[in-house]
């Protein structure tokens, strides 16, 4: 018998704390602060009838109130002035705290969300190095580096792994793992998604999650996220992580988010594990996301 379909989730989500709720979700922006202020940006589009809403629980996020066409066809997008990313994705860069001059180990860059938003945060100074392994995607991540004006990124084809070649030791490491999604990510989920597909992701998250700790300094910090609300992908790899590799976790500072959880289906786990976060569409008004903030030891 297939584990899948919605009931299948849905009944999991129960057992977990959480729901199936279908909300739609607000389209948001980031504002480059590379090339623009957000008080600047918001009174450019409020002259061509755009309405910005501020997101509380983000550092330079807004949701679209009202615009009457497009914000991915206008010039001010093609300027670089501002990114279209969803509100719990501009998360996990918030939480790795990119600064000036670090180096930062960027895992599967593409389509470049995260990517611009590190080297904003870094004001163009340090070393991002990204990682993309599926070819097909590297020309967005190029245009969207060069539309942003990103100038402190390289990017190689290939798997983050190969990053250990580079003999170097990494400030920060963003492992925003390929994941299963969640239920607002795309049509037709449930039917698409089954739990051997999860336990599939759940094995390359492992190995992505050595890989990158490898490549850290002493003390250094990983972000790890999903778009996932599989704890196969989220607590439970935490769990394997505390288990078998040298690292600690500490609070996920965010104004928004449950702890994660510590009590999986019957199964407890380390209680340090509830220093991450998890975002429940229904309460968050956002996608599903797991936050966790690893530090090497």
């Amino acid at each position: 018998m297939v584990k899948g379909g919605r009931e299948f989730f849905r009944e999991r989500y129960a057992q977990l704390g959480g729901e199936i709720v279908d909300i739609d979700i607000p389209k948001t922006l980031r504002v480059n602060t590379l090339v623009i202020s957000a008080k600047a940006l918001v009174e450019r589009l409020s002259a061509l009838g755009v309405v910005l809403e501020r997101v509380p629980f983000t550092r330079d996020g807004y949701r679209v109130v009202k615009s009457k066409f497009s914000l991915g066809a206008i010039t001010e997008f093609l300027l670089g002035l501002y990114y279209l990313q969803e509100a719990a994705a501009q998360l996990p860069v918030e939480v790795l705290d990119p600064k000036p001059g670090e180096l930062i180990l960027d895992c599967g860059a593409a389509p470049g969300g995260k990517t611009t938003q590190m080297a904003a945060l870094m004001e163009n100074k340090g070393t991002i190095i990204s990682y993309e392994l599926k070819e097909h995607r590297i020309p967005s991540l190029l245009m969207n580096l060069e539309r942003c004006r990103v100038g402190n990124a390289t990017v190689f084809k290939g798997d983050s792994a190969l990053a250990k070649g580079l003999n170097v030791q990494f400030d920060k490491v963003l492992l925003d793992a390929p994941c299963a999604g969640n239920y607002l990510s795309e049509k037709e989920w449930f039917e698409k998604r089954d739990y051997d597909g999860v336990l599939r992701s759940s094995a390359i998250q492992k190995r992505m999650l050595k890989n990158a700790v490898d490549c850290l300094k002493q003390e250094g910090v990983l972000i790890y996220s999903t778009c996932s609300l599989e704890p196969e992908e989220n607590e439970l790899n935490m769990q394997w992580a505390l288990e078998n590799l040298p690292v600690r976790l500490e609070k996920v500072n965010l104004k928004v988010g449950d702890s994660a959880l510590t009590d999986v289906f019957g199964q407890k786990l380390d209680s340090s594990i509830a220093l991450c976060k998890r975002l429940w569409p229904h309460k968050t008004g956002t996608e599903g996301f797991f936050i966790a903030k690893l530090v090497r030891i």
